[in-house]
């Protein structure tokens, strides 16, 4: 793929943000890592309070890449058939099974959206974990493949009745875990409040272009831009300085105060956490118009990529929002940059 390919892919990359950005306000940031996770072909998981614009967010990206876009809601009684098909009385009174809405559109399904999905049991994640990982799943006596697959997932972090927490397999599968917030900027939740094109989302949705980033060759662009964008040496000795800091923190002298260090970490970010963090930060470069990883490049994701691939002692667990925030600041401000 030419250099001058990939400079188109680049100016179809900001015009898809712009699109974005124009249907949700004061999320700049968040729309910059989703469109990161979609050229570094990975799945993302979601979490913020309750209409704070999550589902517009990703009507709107599925809308710019185009294929199809179902959506499923979590609860305590889904079952893993649920996602699969669809048992029903038809008008002549006879059951019926059609496909649900992993199978539905076939090969042709591009952004899949799982909402609230601590609420569902572990059965069910299961099955979203093997339809992440392998982009398959096996139904009426054969194969369904989904190649151009992304999944989008919402965590209810509010309430914890009836439900279940995320296993550290599935969340591991999540390329980057973002934080979707109100604005706090005055004017932005004035704009929010009291612009009636935001009162009609459907009609929103509707002034982004179809299409943008044809979801059919983004497989294609995304290795193209891990080929193309190189990553130095001593760059590469930073990035793995990084990710075994994740695993024994105390080592590279790292401290968070009221905890203890010999206790903290059960697990570290696994080798898959650390490939996805360099996919991730290739594609960072790439957006920002370089043919090489920065160091700067590295750090814009970090947090993202790595903290909750990290798991703590359970006693650590309730201020996970916290010590992660804290680790990650910790771990980038005492491993020296290139």
């Amino acid at each position: 793929m030419t250099d001058q390919h990939l400079a188109d892919w680049q100016q179809r990359a900001q015009v898809f943000e712009k699109a974005i950005n124009s249907v949700v306000v004061g999320l700049e940031r968040p729309v910059r890592l989703i469109t990161t996770a979609v050229f570094s072909r990975g799945h993302v998981m979601l979490e913020g309070d309750v209409g704070v614009g999550k589902t517009t967010l990703l009507r709107a990206v599925a809308r710019g890449i185009g294929g199809a876009y179902e959506r499923i809601e979590g609860t305590i009684d889904l079952m893993p058939n649920d996602l699969v098909y669809h048992t029903y009385i038809n008008e002549l009174g006879k059951p019926q099974v059609d496909p649900g809405p992993i199978l539905k559109h076939g090969e042709h399904l591009a952004t899949f959206f799982f909402n609230e999905v601590n609420r569902a049991r572990p059965q069910v994640h299961s099955l979203l974990l093997r339809v992440m990982a392998e982009k398959s799943v096996t139904a009426f006596n054969r194969e369904y493949y989904f190649p151009h697959l992304q999944v989008f997932a919402d965590r209810n972090r509010v309430e914890k009745d009836e439900t279940f927490e995320i296993p550290s397999a599935a969340r591991d599968r999540f390329m980057l875990e973002l934080r979707i917030e109100t604005p706090q900027n005055s004017d932005l939740q004035k704009e929010l409040m009291f612009n009636p094109k935001f009162y009609d989302v459907d009609h929103l949705i509707e002034t982004i272009d179809a299409g943008i980033l044809p979801y059919r060759e983004l497989n294609g662009i995304g290795q193209a831009i891990q080929h193309q964008i190189q990553a130095s040496g001593t760059l590469q000795n930073y990035a793995l300085e990084l990710w075994q800091a994740t695993r024994d923190p105390k080592a590279f002298g790292i401290s968070i105060d009221n905890v203890d260090m010999d206790r903290l970490i059960l697990a570290g970010a696994s080798a898959r956490g650390a490939a996805m963090l360099m996919r991730a930060a290739r594609v960072t470069a790439w957006l920002n118009n370089r043919n090489h990883v920065l160091p700067e490049d590295i750090r814009d994701i970090f947090h993202e990529a790595m903290a909750h691939r990290i798991f703590f002692n359970p006693t650590y667990e309730l201020r996970r929002t916290h010590i992660a925030e804290q680790l990650s600041k910790k771990i980038l401000q005492q491993i020296a940059a290139p």
